[in-house]
């Protein structure tokens, strides 16, 4: 009885600030969330992976682990997810980033949390920033087929990554001042995103026949791909369970976003149909998911 007031309990406030922003988008179709997502792209996300990675215990060895791990789990998502699009016959370039690009860190990151506390949340940050390195880059080169460097340079979070690893590399002490500021923008940032993931659900336009089977290789061949990766490099304890449950995300909002600044629209709305779907059948195979990770990997 136990592990399910546990589960309750991971899953519950994420769920709720879900809600309080699908209600939101719903009451005001026009509600603008240009300034959450300046903020968390900005600002937010940068501080959540300067704290996340360097003030909550996870070594440069650890670290590297799990980012290689990640990029190990991306990897196989592509496999499967060519797979997938070419027997559909869908785009093998533009349709693949909502396949090998999970919502780590709008959803991933606070449920690691909610989980594992700050232990966990520092390893959950360590997979997000794989993924959030691949939006700004194969994410856009798949996007519009052509690689562009100056996306790269002008991307703060890549920037974040690269001052935490020198941090952890050079064990170097981070200031109380500004642990204590990343620390408040870090919750911030959860809440804010969380909400603007409810809102977001609203406005994307979806057709559950086409994205049925994508979305089904996204929430459930994710977790499957994880225990292979769990079993054969032998992980155990909490962290393989963040490993689990960042695996079982849905496909993020951001595969979008990019999406409609490069992609043609038809194959953006079968990008968005794809979000939506997937997101909604996490609803039920992330607590699935929740209650192996905390069954067995505790």
């Amino acid at each position: 009885m136990d592990i399910y007031i546990k589960i309750f309990e991971v899953l519950f406030p994420v769920f709720f600030v879900i809600g309080v922003g699908f209600y939101i988008g719903k009451k005001n179709p026009k509600f603008d969330t240009n300034f959450i997502t300046n903020f968390a792209g900005n600002i937010g996300t940068p501080g959540m992976i300067f704290y996340t990675i360097t003030t909550t215990g996870v070594t440069l060895s650890i670290f590297s682990h799990y980012f290689m791990y990640a990029l190990i789990m991306i990897v196989c998502f592509s496999i499967v997810g060519l797979i997938l699009l070419f027997i559909l016959k869908r785009d093998l370039s533009m349709e693949l980033p909502p396949m090998i690009l999970p919502n780590t860190g709008n959803m991933g990151v606070p449920i690691c949390l909610f989980a594992y506390g700050t232990q966990g949340l520092g390893i959950a940050s360590a997979i997000a920033s794989v993924v959030i390195l691949f939006h700004f880059t194969l994410g856009v080169f798949l996007a519009k087929k052509k690689f562009s460097i100056d996306v790269v340079l002008k991307s703060i979070p890549v920037y974040a990554i690269i001052i935490s690893v020198a941090f952890l590399y050079f064990n170097l002490e981070v200031p109380k001042f500004l642990e204590n500021t990343t620390f408040l923008l870090t919750y911030a940032t959860i809440f804010l995103v969380l909400m603007s993931l409810g809102i977001a659900l609203t406005r994307l336009k979806f057709s559950l026949k086409n994205s049925i089977v994508l979305s089904l290789g996204r929430v459930i061949l994710g977790p499957i791909i994880a225990f292979l990766i769990i079993n054969n490099f032998n992980l155990t304890n909490f962290a393989a369970g963040v490993l689990l449950i960042q695996s079982a995300m849905p496909s993020a909002i951001l595969n979008y976003l990019i999406g409609s600044m490069y992609s043609p629209k038809k194959v953006v709305d079968s990008i968005a149909s794809t979000i939506v779907t997937s997101t909604l059948m996490s609803f039920i195979t992330i607590p699935v998911v929740v209650f192996f990770a905390l069954k067995y990997f505790n």
